[in-house]
């Protein structure tokens, strides 16, 4: 046989490969695909080594000739921390999304790996109503993100207990949850549409409504728990005591006057919870955050002792008295009668808000944690430190460490001057007649007969009524035409000028007991006044409760 003859095999070129190939189909051309050995397949799970971070996301080792990069929108599973929770050497399963990118890697998945899992997971939890926490990974304007085993969820606005829809600081609330984990329920699940919607408001409602019973039943009055703040309204905060949660009204979140809720506390914040009240035919609870921390209160009234001269700035005016700030959360209540001597209808009569006023320390009351203030009784004390008052009791001046301390404007001398130049009597008969015109209804008959004795006083001769009149004003009064004289009833003063001015007489007695009120009395009306007072304020907290 020649070597003509004999066959020689032939080699298939590039054109009988393309004819070939295109004679299969496509689950041939897969097979082909996946046969090449180290060939990433698209769609295919695959386990892969961690071998560190980059610019684009983690790089994983996944057995071939190049690595694969997980994206950071791939791996919003791990939560907010991202990449952070894997190390190198950590093995994870991931979805390849791209054998082959522009940049020579392949693109692959953590979430969808996971997410086939996910999917399992939350048909379970949607067909038995389970309840369950997961870690939100972001927000908009509608609500926030959350992916639970890999599968991206979402949470409307409308469902979301911890924030009001009608808040103008939403969108910021929103903001502050991610990274926080957040009690869920799944509302609706369409796996085709890839729609996965969940709720906080229905898991919170059945997830309180298994445990209030116990919780109240556990739940003891002057005890103090642990808390997270669930809510933030106009009237007060909402604590989450672990399924139930209770009120602490405005008037109960701290011992500072003219906090606003928003200002001390964010949802979310873990709190102390006084419990003040448990009421198990309405099922509510009443709470107070500022008696879960009295220790600094406690610690600032002990060093006070009564009768102590103290300097604060006036916080609030009442009907029935002023607040006033004396250090830190420690805050008293001058009532009206302890604002000035003389009778005033409000006590902005005397006194404004943001005023530094010295007061006197007139009571205690550490249970309830009150103090009783008094600016009539510091006067003389604080006169003698430097103070200076008006005639109404209103501070016109301050001593210059005062001025310092409270960083009030400099001294005015002239228009001080001016100011207790109109303010202060000259003598005793102008202070009669300036109380005569200020305030002429209560003025008492005793005050009429002191000022006549005033005047006979100083005419030299305390026991005579009237003049002897002179020569030349006698002649006057015979050459006047006559004229008719009323009767004059005899004026009890010439009767007991010493009676009158000193009160011995029956009749002087009974008009000094008018004219002078009862300083015993006046103080008594007033601590019933203010407690009267403060039970109205307790019992508008309770009712708001």
């Amino acid at each position: 046989m020649s070597t003509t003859d004999t066959a020689q095999p032939t080699t298939p070129t590039v054109t009988s490969m393309e004819e070939a190939m295109e004679g299969m189909d496509m689950g041939a051309l897969l097979d082909l695909e996946a046969a090449q050995p180290g060939h990433l397949r698209r769609g295919e799970i695959v386990e892969g080594m961690v071998m560190g971070a980059s610019a684009d996301g983690l790089i994983v080792d996944v057995g071939t000739k190049t690595e694969g990069v997980i994206p950071p929108g791939e791996m919003l599973s791990l939560g907010a921390e991202g990449a952070a929770k894997l190390k190198a050497g950590d093995t994870v399963k991931v979805m390849v999304l791209q054998p082959a990118s522009s940049e020579g890697h392949a693109i692959v998945s953590l979430d969808r790996a996971r997410g086939e899992e996910g999917w399992d997971t939350l048909a379970e939890r949607y067909e038995s109503g389970e309840i369950f926490d997961a870690q939100v990974t972001g927000y908009n304007r509608g609500g926030i993100l959350v992916n639970v085993d890999g599968v991206n969820a979402f949470v409307p606005l409308s469902q979301i207990e911890s924030v009001r829809r009608d808040d103008p600081e939403a969108a910021t609330a929103l903001g502050n949850l991610v990274g926080k984990p957040v009690r869920l329920k799944v509302i609706e699940l369409n796996r085709k549409r890839n729609r996965v919607i969940l709720s906080e408001r229905a898991a919170m409602a059945e997830f309180r409504k298994e445990q209030k019973d116990k919780i109240l039943d556990d739940l003891h009055e002057g005890e103090i728990r642990k808390g997270r703040v669930s809510s933030i309204t106009d009237f007060g905060v909402f604590i989450d005591l672990g399924g139930a949660d209770g009120l602490a009204h405005m008037t109960e979140l701290t011992w500072e006057r003219g906090k606003k809720a928003k200002d001390l506390y964010n949802i979310g914040d873990e709190v102390d919870a006084y419990i003040l009240k448990v009421d198990h035919d309405t099922r509510k609870i009443s709470l107070s955050l500022k008696r879960a921390q009295p220790e600094k209160w406690d610690t600032t009234v002990n060093r006070y002792v009564i009768g102590q001269i103290l300097i604060g700035r006036v916080t609030k005016l009442m009907a029935f008295g002023a607040f006033v700030r004396l250090d830190g959360p420690v805050e008293g209540l001058i009532h009206i009668s302890e604002l000035s001597n003389r009778r005033i209808q409000h006590p902005k009569d005397v006194v404004k808000e943001g005023d530094i006023v010295p007061v006197k320390l007139v009571r205690i009351e550490k249970d309830r944690h009150r103090l009783g203030l008094s600016l009539r009784q510091a006067r003389n004390d604080s006169e003698a430190m430097g103070f200076v008052f008006d005639a109404s009791g209103a501070v016109l001046d301050y001593p210059d460490d005062v001025r310092e301390q409270f960083g009030l404007p400099e001294r005015d001398k002239a228009a001080i001057a001016a100011r207790a130049e109109r303010a202060e009597p000259r003598n005793a008969q102008e202070a009669i007649e300036r109380a005569v015109a200020r305030d002429p209804e209560p003025v008492s008959a005793f005050a009429h007969a002191f000022a006549q004795a005033l005047e006979n006083a100083e005419g030299g001769n305390s026991f005579a009524v009237a003049e002897t009149p002179s020569p030349e004003a006698a002649v006057a009064a015979e050459e006047a035409p006559a004229v008719e004289a009323a009767p004059v009833a005899e004026a009890p003063v010439a009767a007991e000028p010493e009676a009158v001015l000193t009160g011995d007489s029956p009749a002087a007695s009974q008009e000094i007991a008018e004219a002078t009120p009862d300083e015993t009395g006046s103080e008594d009306a007033g601590t019933a006044t203010e407690e009267s007072a403060a039970a109205e304020e307790d019992a508008t907290a309770g009712e708001a409760t």
